[in-house]
Formats: C-alpha cells, sequence, structure tokens
C-alpha cells in the first residue's frame, strides 16, 4: 500500500517551491508528511544550481514548523543527511563508502549520490532531498554517480518510506532538544577527519583546510595550514582529498 506520508504527482517544477508557495498562502504543510515527484523540471541545489531529476530517483520535500528554544534551524540540512544516510543503510546494507560531507552532501567514494537544500519561509523551513537511485545528472566539474550504476537496483518508493521513517525519528529528536547527539550522528558518518577541503570566502578568496570537526552550532571546523583552527559557517565545500590525519569514519 502506498505510504500515507508521501505524496507522489507526476511532474512539477520543484516539490520545495511547490511547498514555499503553500507557505505563502497561509496553508501549513504537516510536519512528517512529503511531497515526491517522479519527474522534477527546475529542481535547484545550493547557489543556484540546476539539478532536475529523471524518473527512478528520489526527488522530495518536507516542512518543520520552528519552535522557540530550538537549535538553529541550519542544522536541519545535518539532520536530513543522518536521515538520508540511515535510510540508504536501510534499503542497501551492502553500499560502502557512503559519507556525509558539509553542509548537503551524500558521497560514493568521491562522487555525489545526494544532496539537501533547505530554504526558509517565516517561522518553517522546506527541506528538500535529492537521491540518485537510477541515473545520474551531469554536474559540471563535479563527480556524480547513482545507486543503479553501483549495482544496486532501489525502488524510490521504498527509499521514500525508509526515509519517512528515519527523517521522522530525527526530526522528534531535533524538536526535543537532541541536536548535539545528532551533531555526533553526523560526525559518525562524515568524511575523515583531515580530508581536506576548500571554500571560496567572498572576502578572502579560496581557502584549504582540513576537516576537523563540527562547532556546536553546525558551522565546520576547518585546519589551516598554519594549524589555526577556522570555523566557516558558510560556504560551497569541495572536496580536495585525504590528508595524513584520516580516521576511519562509521558507518
Amino acid at each position: 500500500m502506498p505510504d500515507p506520508l508521501i505524496k507522489v504527482v507526476a511532474e512539477i517544477a520543484s516539490t520545495n517551491s511547490a511547498l514555499l508557495a503553500r507557505l505563502a498562502n497561509g496553508e501549513a504543510p504537516a510536519e512528517g508528511h512529503w511531497l515526491v515527484a517522479d519527474r522534477q523540471t527546475s529542481g535547484r541545489g545550493r547557489a543556484g544550481r540546476v539539478w532536475t531529476g529523471g524518473l527512478g530517483n528520489f526527488m522530495g520535500s518536507t516542512a518543520v514548523a520552528l519552535r522557540d528554544s530550538e537549535a538553529l534551524p541550519q542544522t536541519l540540512a545535518l539532520v536530513a543527511g543522518v536521515s538520508v544516510h540511515r535510510a540508504l543503510k536501510a534499503v542497501v546494507p551492502a553500499l560502502s563508502g557512503l559519507s556525509l560531507k558539509w553542509p548537503n552532501d551524500l558521497l560514493v567514494g568521491e562522487a555525489k549520490l545526494g544532496g539537501i537544500l533547505l530554504e526558509r519561509q517565516r517561522d518553517a523551513v522546506i527541506v528538500g532531498i535529492g537521491v540518485n537511485l537510477s541515473e545520474a545528472p551531469e554536474v559540471a566539474g563535479r563527480k556524480t554517480v547513482s545507486l543503479a550504476a553501483l549495482g544496486f537496483a532501489v525502488s524510490r518508493d521504498v527509499f521514500a518510506s525508509a526515509l519517512a521513517e528515519t527523517w521522522a525519528e530525527d526530526l522528534t529528536t531535533w524538536h526535543a532538544g537532541g541536536w548535539l547527539m545528532l551533531r555526533a550522528e553526523w560526525l559518525a558518518r562524515a568524511l575523515p577527519k583531515g580530508t581536506l577541503l576548500g571554500v571560496n570566502l567572498t572576502e578572502e578568496g579560496h581557502v584549504i583546510g582540513s576537516f576537523a570537526g563540527l562547532e556546536p552550532d553546525g558551522a565546520v571546523l576547518l585546519r589551516l595550514a598554519d594549524g589555526s583552527v577556522r570555523a566557516i559557517h558558510a560556504g560551497d565545500v569541495e572536496l580536495i582529498g585525504a590528508s595524513g590525519e584520516s580516521h576511519a569514519s562509521g558507518g
């Protein structure tokens, strides 16, 4: 039977845009409910990138109602990363090399398998998630991969139900003040510490450092060449490669 928490549409410009429009019209999409598209014609990723998706991939969005005295809204991108990682391991236990890259990417090795986009409107955040189940879109300058290319045939609906379950659990934890526990869950699934990352900063240009963890507010920590540690709160982080400080990451 179809999952009652998941509404599927054949084609849509963007699931995020559709939920944002509902919010603008005074509607309040229920938490835990998902809008999922068979095809998305104007999907987008971070920094305005186009991220359209084809039949068989997961493209879906859900809403979060913000409450007072909760963790910062941007931490929801990391919470979503934990949920997607858990859902993928639930449906494909044999999948190896899966890791999270700050702030919103799921990688297999160095290739992007999925991504997360947060968009806020007043006291709500729309969480959009895309996962390459059947095919990987071409993205200039970036490696991409799909589960199908890795030899795993996963139904979109099976994955969607698994994600709805893990997200409901993790969002409940987040609302209940469990962000620091979820932060630890994210770190256990992240790229190994010491992995070299680069980020373009408006005033300083390109900065390279080794991944050194997360601040309590969700900012990523980079250890620079001079040994100092820099907190990056916003930016488009790229994977450069491994470093000698590498440790095994959790799965």
